[in-house]
């Protein structure tokens, strides 16, 4: 009556050498202390960059002004008094407004706009003031969103490929979350992030063990970022090799040993 339970004991065994071989033996976060508090130095805003498609909106107390700002997909009404109000089918044209090569919109009375490397709230403030300048309407309101705002993640993480989300807040840790976590093999302390500002590509470097990603410009992701986890050294993988076999030939022969002892 003892065998069953020595074997199961055995099995048991193999089952945690091997998965004390695939296992991350690091902590994200570790210097972080409980009940501690890390205040947020900066409010996160999305930077405009060419190809980006945005949504803008205008409104105001008399909707009939904000009509000619907005790119309608469907039919206008004109009234007796020769005012001008959209069709109950029409709605805002969800294609929005693409950032061509130059930096530039074309938007609707105002004209061409140069917006790249702008942040949001700058894009708004810009589009409000001319809107004012020009005397078209007083105070109007202006909405902005990303339509396609995008990153993508790469080397030791569980799934390599391009993300979209809605809006424009993305963490780096929450990226990294989505692409299926960091692997066994990724360097925790070589994880870069690679972004263009200004024409120009960057490179930032983290260590996801430590609270000063939270004051890193990448924390928050911009719109095109590359997050890069680099992979341990071929030395390194060598000696992860050398373990995972030797725990595999470990588990095989406890189990065949197991077996032969459980049916003589």
């Amino acid at each position: 009556m003892k065998k069953p339970v020595y074997l199961w004991a055995s099995l048991l065994a193999v089952l945690l050498l091997t998965s004390c071989a695939s296992r991350k033996n690091f902590v994200y976060l570790q210097d972080m202390e409980m009940g501690l508090k890390y205040p947020i130095e900066t409010k996160h805003e999305a930077v405009v960059h060419r190809d980006d498609r945005l949504s803008i909106t205008v409104s105001c107390k008399n909707p009939e002004l904000a009509i000619p700002f907005n790119i309608y997909d469907g039919t206008f009404r004109v009234g007796t008094d020769g005012s001008v109000t959209a069709d109950a089918s029409s709605k805002v044209n969800e294609k929005g407004y693409r950032v061509d090569v130059n930096g530039e919109i074309d938007f609707p009375i105002l004209g061409k706009l140069h917006i790249e490397g702008m942040k949001v709230s700058e894009v708004r403030d810009l589009i409000k003031q001319k809107i004012e300048a020009g005397e078209y309407m007083k105070d109007p309101l202006v909405s902005i969103e990303f339509l396609n705002f995008k990153y993508t993640v790469l080397g030791a993480v569980g799934s390599n490929g391009t993300y979209t989300v809605d809006g424009d807040r993305v963490t780096l840790l929450e990226a990294i979350a989505k692409a299926g976590d960091l692997t066994s093999k990724a360097k925790v302390d070589r994880v870069a992030v690679i972004r263009e500002i200004e024409g120009e590509r960057q490179i930032f470097m983290h260590d996801l063990r430590t609270k000063d990603i939270f004051d890193s410009p990448c924390f928050y992701l911009q719109q095109n970022d590359i997050v890069y986890v680099e992979p341990k050294y071929k030395k390194k993988d060598v000696e992860d090799r050398g373990w995972q076999v030797a725990t595999t030939l470990l588990s095989v022969v406890t189990a065949v040993c197991s077996i032969l002892w459980a049916i003589k």
